[in-house]
């Protein structure tokens, strides 16, 4: 897929008189510290980029944050708009599934992008395609917000390029809402849960955990990956299959939404990062000799602990000086490229990604998350089919797959 870069540019907030500027944005310093894209296709007609770009500077001024910048000092205030064209119809070349064909329609998510040094928290890309099909590539910092309040600001984006009120504000009051208790409660163990102490090995980082990926030498893999790939051959550990030993543990990290889950139940509209994580474990041997509900319960379980209580034994401990002083670093590490023998879920089933509406053609006719080559990872959103089923996002190595497809079908 050819895409062509016809401009590139800063957008500005379009802020009303005697309106602020941005504020150095707030961030969850426990989350992957990484830039995420997800992407969008509408059916012609759509709207001119002219309107999108207003849309998304008066959207900027409503969500001020995503116009500021995660570092001090500096021009803060926009985001990269970025518009594109492919003299191709959309169907004869866009990538209906995982590929890395998708990273050409979104700015991208290393760190250093566009201007400024690349700090803009929003990147937006507009391709258009010959057959007047429109996709909207969008990448934003992880650490500012996740997909629920992304989702939010897209929605937002529409109704402001239709000349329509941002409505409902976005309620941006972290620093109130969730204040450490004095003197702080904490109930639960977050060392070696979302902090770890950077001199003690993590576990995904031991060389038999990523060894499976020295002997199968999968080239979908990304460069990150090879070099860790290298790292281990080096040490001289065995290589590892999937197939896992019957007494080897597996730890699935799956995401948890605390906005229902803490008291008084948090605003659908509240704008920040509130996600923490369930951490269900077991033998391999175990989920593979029991039947899908036994694993079913280990996750319902695990979740269920992730309540208030635990979100708010979280903010006293991260509030209390204790990640400081004893130099702790967040578990949630986006330099891993494989999980193996772990798993994490991340799932979007509850963000609003169909409801974004720029006018023209109505709203999107397929969704997607960008390409992800981080073996292991597996992202659940709502079927672009539109039958109310979910599609499933499953990274895994190449010779892992045929033995996935059999079990998927199996059960």
């Amino acid at each position: 897929m050819n895409v062509r870069i016809e401009s590139s540019k800063i957008v500005k907030p379009l802020y009303d008189a005697g309106g602020g500027g941005p504020p150095r944005a707030c961030r969850s310093a426990v989350t992957y510290d990484v830039y995420m894209a997800v992407i969008y296709a509408f059916r012609p007609p759509t709207p001119p980029n002219a309107a999108l770009e207003l849309g998304l500077a008066k959207t900027l001024a409503v969500y001020r944050e995503w116009a500021g910048e995660l570092a001090d000092g500096g021009d803060a205030g926009g985001a990269l708009f970025v518009e594109a064209t492919v003299s191709a119809p959309l169907a004869a070349v866009m990538p209906f599934g995982p590929s890395p064909e998708l990273l050409r329609l979104h700015p991208s998510t290393a760190a250093a992008c566009g201007g400024r040094a690349g700090r803009e928290l929003v990147r937006v890309q507009l391709t258009r395609f010959a057959c007047g099909s429109l996709v909207i590539g969008f990448t934003s910092h992880h650490r500012v917000a996740y997909g629920q309040a992304a989702g939010n600001f897209l929605v937002a984006w529409g109704l402001a390029s239709r000349r329509l009120p941002v409505a409902p504000l976005p309620v941006c009051d972290r620093a109130t809402r969730f204040p450490p208790r004095h003197p702080p409660l904490v109930q639960f163990p977050h060392r070696d849960t979302e902090y770890y102490a950077p001199k003690k090995k993590k576990k995904n980082h031991d060389a038999g955990a990523v060894a499976v990926a020295v002997e199968d030498d999968d080239d979908e893999l990304a460069t990150m990956a090879h070099d860790k790939i290298k790292h281990v051959r080096e040490r001289g550990r065995p290589p590892l299959a999937r197939g896992l030993a019957a007494g080897e543990a597996t730890t699935l990290r799956v995401s948890v939404n605390g906005r229902t889950r803490m008291r008084p139940a948090v605003p659908r509209g509240y704008f920040g990062n509130l996600v923490l994580w369930a951490f269900p474990r077991c033998a391999a041997g175990e989920l593979a000799s029991r039947p899908v509900q036994h694993a079913a319960e280990l996750i319902r379980r695990a979740v269920a602990r992730a309540d208030d209580a635990y979100f708010r034994s979280f903010v006293d401990f991260a509030s209390s000086g204790a990640v400081e002083a004893e130099g702790l670093a967040a578990t949630a590490d986006e330099s891993q490229a494989v999980l193996c023998p772990d798993v994490e879920v991340d799932s979007w089933l509850g963000i609003d990604f169909y409801e974004l509406d720029f006018g023209g053609g109505g709203g999107p006719f397929y969704f997607t998350p960008s390409y992800l080559p981080m073996e292991g990872t597996v992202f659940l959103v709502p079927s672009f089919a539109g039958d109310g089923g979910i599609d499933a996002y499953v990274a895994l190595l190449e010779t892992h797959l045929d033995e996935f497809k059999k079990i998927c079908y199996t059960y």
